[in-house]
Order: structure tokens, then C-alpha cells, then sequence
């Protein structure tokens, strides 16, 4: 990795070979849409964002989202990261007792 660099692998596509495969190729002017694919060891999709080249996106988002999957996939989906959670803060587990109660046990604006 380059210092200073991104913590995890990313992708060029001269060519759109994979741009194509994923939806995102633009044929008149040859060029992939701006698309993030987080894709797990097994090889599964688990989350994905496809932007016009025109908006940024958040260095933070991603790496915010990278670190949810990685709680959720260490847990064996027995953790979850509801909306708005942030790295060091609480996960929650899913049991049915949540089910239409999340935001009276999760209120993200009290958490650290």
C-alpha cells in the first residue's frame, strides 16, 4: 500500500471490461461511472454506490461501511450496525424483540 493511500484494495478499468460486468460502463464516452463495490472474501456484493462523475463521494462513508461489514461478518450476523452507527460505538443483536423498537433502545444522538 502507498502511504497515505487507501487501506484496501482499489480498481482501475481501462477498457471497461469490469465496468460492463457491473452496469456502470458508458459507451459514448468510454469511461466507468464512479461506482464502489464492496465485495466480501466468499466473493458476495454486499453493498455498492454508483455515482455520476460530477458528485464526490465520502472517504468516510466507505470506510465507515467497510468497518460495519467487518463487525457483521466477524459476528456471523449476530451483531448488526443500525442507521447511523459509527466505529466504537454499540452494535446491536438481532432478536425479536427489536422488531419496530430499534430507535427506543438505539438513539444515535446520545452515543458517545
Amino acid at each position: 500500500m502507498i502511504p497515505g493511500g487507501a487501506p484496501f484494495p482499489m480498481l482501475s478499468d481501462p477498457g471497461g471490461r469490469i465496468g460492463k460486468m457491473y452496469n456502470v460502463y458508458n459507451e459514448d464516452p468510454a469511461i466507468d461511472l464512479r461506482g464502489r463495490f464492496i465485495i466480501d472474501p466468499d466473493g458476495v456484493v454486499q453493498g455498492y454506490e454508483v455515482l455520476t462523475s460530477v458528485v464526490g463521494r465520502s472517504t468516510e462513508e466507505i470506510l465507515r461501511q467497510l468497518a460495519a461489514f467487518q463487525i457483521v461478518r466477524a459476528s456471523k450476523e449476530k451483531e448488526f450496525t443500525p442507521a447511523d452507527w459509527k466505529p466504537g460505538m454499540p452494535t446491536l443483536k438481532p432478536v425479536m424483540e427489536l422488531v419496530g423498537k430499534v430507535w427506543e433502545i438505539w438513539k444515535p444522538g446520545l452515543q458517545g
